[in-house]
């Protein structure tokens, strides 16, 4: 069958304040709280030549998920080896240019082709129109102000560019957009990327490129790949969704409860000490993270008023670079699957943490190579699009990211990141986002929860015994 020459569906109504194409220097009104906006430009690739990739299709694992944001993650750095002035900016803009050379999928947008049997496909159509570059500064705001209080201060949100859209805007909308905040003593460098377009592995494969562009690299020492063939390429691409299914992506958008966010910080040791009860409690190899994972998951359940009958869900996220023989490491775009462990609450109140991890461990085993292939199969018969509405639950624990990601080798050129921060894209009751801590070996877990149930947590000294203030 052949395709009908590309075209683009009407997106929605832009939520993104108009660019300014022409100065850096000029000033543009941003409503951000506490942040005020200095330039606002696009960013292209500082040269096409010899990039071979114009095209690249979405997957099932991209398409899903189409109606949740976009992947929002930065980081916090002292002011120190910036200097004065604002030549970074120009820096780090130049440097972005350079970076977008090897990413060509970030400067491009989506795009659809149709067929006549009133089917829709997906792709990132590599154009170089260009990722989103805000240069804001938060005046009177120092690193203090966003590191020490006890609960994340919400004008973090406001240093992330791309705020309010879907992954399925990128049909008109920047699937890149970095947005530099200069502080009283310090700098955020916000990232947003399209989710449809990157997972957190991908999403850190480019922050870790761009910065070694950023300290003189010339040469990539881990190029993405680009390649759509899996299963021994028993998947055919493009990938037709029913043009019904799709008029429904530009529906009505999840608008968040109130939430707060607090961050626990847990120590190689005191991870250690999670992960030996663990495996005392069940006599099997547990990792420090699915003891962790159980230990917070009790802490959430126990502080939330629920009754012992409520069934309650714990929801993970699992990778499937290491799991697919013909998925390469450096493979750029979606590459996980979820699964999901069901308990009731008076159960979770009674299971040790060994019994929790342990069905944890047991999930993650049975994501095998021919589990992900049914599952890429079932979905591309019946399409389905994960929503923030359909996930957001109060019986619902969600994990994203994870600690093993390249978080704190990111230097610009002015050291160490401090802290790591995220947007307020995809949040929730009950999501829990995964940090590799700044000492080695241990983890920062950001919790979004109700404010009722943070401080019930932070009276938990089952809990808090384990957190280092």
């Amino acid at each position: 069958m052949q395709s009908r020459e590309i075209h683009r569906i009407k997106p929605t109504q832009s939520l993104l304040t108009e660019f300014n194409h022409h100065s850096s220097a000029s000033k543009l009104v941003h409503d951000m709280e506490g942040v005020r906006c200095i330039s606002s430009t696009l960013v292209h690739a500082s040269s096409t030549h010899g990039v071979e990739t114009q095209r690249v299709e979405l997957t099932h694992w991209d398409l899903r998920l189409l109606l949740l944001g976009p992947i929002q993650k930065g980081l916090l750095y002292g002011g120190g080896e910036i200097g004065d002035g604002n030549t970074f900016v120009d820096t780090l803009k130049a440097s972005l240019a350079r970076t977008l050379c090897h990413f060509p999928p970030l400067t491009g947008r989506l795009a659809t082709a149709e067929l006549d049997n009133e089917t829709v496909s997906f792709f990132i159509d590599c154009n170089d129109a260009g990722a989103l570059f805000v240069h804001a500064e938060a005046d009177g705001v120092t690193i203090s102000d966003i590191i020490e209080p006890v609960y994340v201060p919400s004008i973090v949100h406001s240093f992330f560019p791309l705020n309010g859209i879907t992954n399925y805007d990128g049909i008109s909308q920047p699937l890149l957009g970095v947005q530099v905040t200069k502080l009283a003593d310090g700098v955020f460098v916000g990232c947003s990327i399209n989710h449809s377009v990157v997972d957190g592995s991908s999403f850190w494969h480019f922050i870790n490129s761009w910065s070694e562009i950023t300290r003189g690299s010339i040469h990539l020492s881990k190029p993405p790949v680009f390649q759509r063939s899996f299963f021994d390429n028993k998947i055919e691409y493009p990938i037709w969704i029913p043009r019904s299914s799709v008029e429904k992506l530009s529906g009505d958008r999840f608008i968040p409860p109130p939430l707060t966010e607090r961050v626990f910080h847990f120590s190689k040791q005191n991870m250690a000490k999670l992960k030996e009860k663990a495996n005392a409690d069940v006599g099997a190899n547990i990792s420090s993270l699915q003891a962790l994972l159980s230990h917070l998951w009790q802490s959430i359940i126990r502080n939330k008023e629920l009754s012992p009958d409520e069934a309650m869900s714990f929801y993970l996220v699992i990778g499937a670079r290491p799991r697919l023989h013909d998925l390469p490491e450096l493979y750029f775009g979606n590459a996980l699957k979820g699964g999901v462990i069901n308990m009731k609450a008076k159960e979770l109140g009674e299971q040790r943490v060994g019994d929790i991890a342990l069905e944890m461990k047991k999930l993650v085993n049975a994501q095998t190579e021919e589990a992900f292939k049914r599952d890429f199969e079932s979905w591309i018969a019946s399409p389905m699009f994960t929503t923030m509405g359909g996930v957001a639950s109060a019986k619902l624990t969600v994990t994203s990211s994870s600690p093993r990601f390249d978080m704190y080798g990111n230097d610009f050129g002015w050291g160490r990141p401090i802290a790591v921060r995220s947007g307020l894209g995809n949040k929730l009751d009950g999501k829990l986002t995964l940090f590799c801590g700044a000492e080695e070996g241990s983890i920062d877990v950001e919790a979004c929860l109700s404010a009722e149930t943070l401080e019930a947590m932070a009276n938990d000294d089952e809990f808090m015994d384990t957190v280092t203030i």
